[in-house]
């Protein structure tokens, strides 16, 4: 039988990145078969796993799932809301003995692509700053823009928390004070694509998140909706942040579900140039 490490079990199950799982196991939380886990030990799945007194399913045989999820505006990124506001976690699909994990977050009035795995390493490491993993979002813009400000913006500007800056910037559509926007940036700071702008004199009206690394919503894609994505686009994900491959499974095992998308048929947007065509 099968045994892998305590903390990459526990980075598999979503409770954070190896790293956060070692440092658990070190402030002695962790415990196998009712005694103190310590590191370099190892766990089967015959073994009882528990973290702070609550049971961890250990699956060393585990497969790895990314949903790609249209956040509406309105909706929150947190599991739970004390005032029960929508979050972007009612209505994914439940996962039995492991749990979603949200790869960053967008704020309330932002809208569009968020990507939830079952990884836990392979979500911290895509949202940690060393990485530097593009995120891709179509902004509109109330207010003439200038060459001057593209340029001051992708230079970089003083904010509050530090230097900031967007590694491109691409006009997309709209005429006047109301134009489109496409731009990214290699960083998750809190309203930071908006900050950038109001750093120019200009109000963000709608923003929307269109890309995350490799992965691209589909315009088509319905607010509020799910995909699951294809093992050959979660491999290229992992790629990027120096994972291995992992076995494949869909979330979806009933043929009836309502949120079953035919993976065949999905259209992943590979290039904003391909969009504007």
């Amino acid at each position: 039988m099968s045994e892998e490490r305590i903390q990459k079990v526990l980075a598999k199950a979503g409770l954070g990145s190896r790293r956060e799982m070692e440092k658990v196991i070190e402030d002695k939380r962790v415990s196998v078969n009712g005694e103190v886990a310590k590191l370099g030990d190892k766990v089967q799945r015959t073994d009882e796993l528990k973290v702070d007194g609550k049971t961890v399913k250990i699956d060393t045989k585990a497969v790895r799932r990314v949903l790609i999820y249209n956040k509406p505006e309105g909706e929150i990124c947190t599991r739970k809301d004390p005032e029960g506001r929508q979050t972007v976690f009612d209505r994914l699909p439940k996962l039995t003995g492991e749990r979603w994990v949200a790869v960053g977050r967008l704020d309330i009035n932002t809208s569009g692509l968020l990507l939830f795995t079952n990884d836990g390493e392979l979500a911290n490491r895509l949202m940690h700053p060393s990485r530097q993993i593009e995120r891709e979002y179509a902004v509109r813009i109330l207010g003439e823009v200038k060459q001057e400000n593209i340029d001051a913006m992708c230079a970089g500007v003083q904010l509050d928390d530090g230097m900031a800056k967007f590694s491109d910037v691409q006009y997309f559509d709209g005429k006047g004070s109301n134009q489109w926007y496409h731009v990214v940036i290699v960083e998750g700071r809190n309203r930071e694509v908006r900050r950038l702008w109001e750093s120019q004199g200009f109000q963000v009206s709608r923003l929307k998140r269109v890309r995350y690394g490799s992965v691209f919503m589909d315009s088509s894609m319905r607010a509020g909706t799910w995909n699951e994505l294809a093992k050959k686009d979660i491999d290229q994900l992992a790629a990027i942040v120096e994972l291995p491959s992992m076995p494949w499974k869909s979330v979806v095992r009933d043929k009836t579900d309502p949120n079953r998308r035919k993976l065949e048929n999905q259209r992943t947007r590979r290039s904003v140039g391909n969009e504007r065509k």
